[in-house]
């Protein structure tokens, strides 16, 4: 019975972070249309600050939503103000051009919106990542809503964007309500969890340096995504004539496989331990990015797409269960919320890397530089990996401190 009932907290938590995930990508798509229906002139470098704003609230909220819920002892009810929050900002924005509002007045909207959505996204993922059952099917659990998610919004995102440019607003502020209900739903049982305060949960994350690793690689993960979710769209779109639908379409290209072999990928990491999937994966990845960038034609394009989608479902689960391997059951919301604050600077890098390098040099240096930067963490980082997961294998490390050096 215990087991029927955390399978059905899993796909409840897991259809959270699905619902997050496809609000945030509806807008990727028609990004060029929706930033000229809301006052911007729609070029590369009005997409960039449009995400870049989203996403530095992320990075400045990401941890103290975690640490509050470590301190709380209760992650859903926060996830759900964070969810009723995002959905009012989609809906100021739907509104803007009817108040008359600047596009400086949209971008503080969409800094608001992302200080709420964090909390929903993040906290979900702590969630499951509290859940027993192994961190990798747990983390596979999520990486796979992230997936499907991304996939579906990128497709209907930019069908509704073709539509009318306001309309991927309305469903994103729509999505996040249902979620915030859902939310509501979730009954939790935080294990280990002592009521700590903001502070405590913070300062035992310094106890653990290892989490170093696992947050660089996420680092750099995301900002292939970032890269993705803003240049690869005015990519597909200028280089191969593709409208927003289908710009979303190829985004699904990468996202459905992404998806569909998260789960698979993070059980697999839970058996054969987290070093290969990330270093290994790391590296192909990389390389299948600078294959996208170099294909001649809109077909083979896709078909690299695809298959950095595959190698991304390897790596992913096996990041974030790193984590969950490292910080101990009562700083694992701290621990999380960190991992997605270098997430999400690294999609600030992705956004603003990939938007300066392509506006000043052209797209096919934007697609070597960051998938050149996989390989490269990937390279430096792999005794690293190896060392921790061997670590790791040892068993429970509640009470364990680590120096520095990563030491014992």
């Amino acid at each position: 019975m215990e087991t029927v009932t955390r399978r059905g907290t899993r796909i409840r938590l897991a259809v959270a972070v699905w619902g997050v995930l496809v609000s945030q990508v509806f807008l990727y798509p028609g990004v060029e249309d929706i930033i000229s229906a809301l006052g911007g002139d729609g070029a590369i470098r009005a997409g960039m600050w449009f995400l870049v704003a989203e996403f530095a609230a992320f990075v400045i909220f990401a941890s103290v939503w975690g640490a509050a819920s470590d301190a709380l002892g209760r992650r859903t009810p926060l996830a759900a103000a964070g969810a009723v929050g995002g959905a009012s900002s989609y809906l100021l924005l739907a509104a803007a051009p009817g108040l008359g509002l600047s596009f400086s007045a949209v971008l503080v909207i969409r800094l608001f919106g992302g200080a709420m959505t964090i909390g929903a996204f993040s906290l979900a993922i702590t969630a499951l990542a509290d859940l027993a059952g192994g961190n990798g099917q747990n983390m596979g659990a999520a990486g796979i809503a992230i997936g499907l998610g991304a996939a579906i919004g990128s497709v209907v995102g930019g069908r509704l964007a073709d539509a009318d440019p306001i309309y991927p607003l309305y469903a994103a502020a729509t999505t996040l309500l249902v979620v915030a209900v859902l939310f509501v739903t979730i009954s939790e049982d935080l294990p280990g969890a002592e009521g700590l305060r903001v502070g405590d949960a913070l300062r035992r994350l310094r106890r653990r340096p290892q989490l170093g690793v696992p947050y660089a690689f996420g680092f750099i993960d995301r900002m292939t995504a970032g890269f993705f979710a803003l240049v690869g769209v005015y990519y597909f779109r200028d280089a191969f004539g593709l409208s927003a639908a289908g710009a979303g379409l190829a985004l699904a290209a990468f996202f459905v496989p992404f998806a569909l072999l998260q789960y698979p990928a993070g059980i697999l990491s839970d058996r054969i331990g987290r070093a290969a999937p990330v270093v290994v994966g790391s590296i192909c990845y990389g390389l299948g990015i600078v294959a996208v960038g170099i294909a001649p034609t809109v077909a083979l394009a896709i078909a690299g797409m695809i298959a950095v989608g595959a190698l991304g479902a390897l790596v992913s689960p096996a990041t974030m269960a790193l984590v969950t391997d490292v910080a101990t059951p009562e700083t694992r919301g701290a621990a999380l919320g960190g991992f997605n604050v270098f997430g999400s600077l690294g999609f600030l890098a992705g956004f603003l890397l990939g938007g300066v390098t392509t506006a000043a040099a052209g797209y096919l240096t934007s697609f070597l530089v960051v998938g050149l930067s996989e390989v490269a963490i990937a390279l430096v980082a792999a005794r690293a990996v190896v060392r921790i997961t061997a670590s790791e294998s040892g068993g429970p490390n509640e009470d364990r401190e680590v120096a520095v050096d990563g030491s014992s």
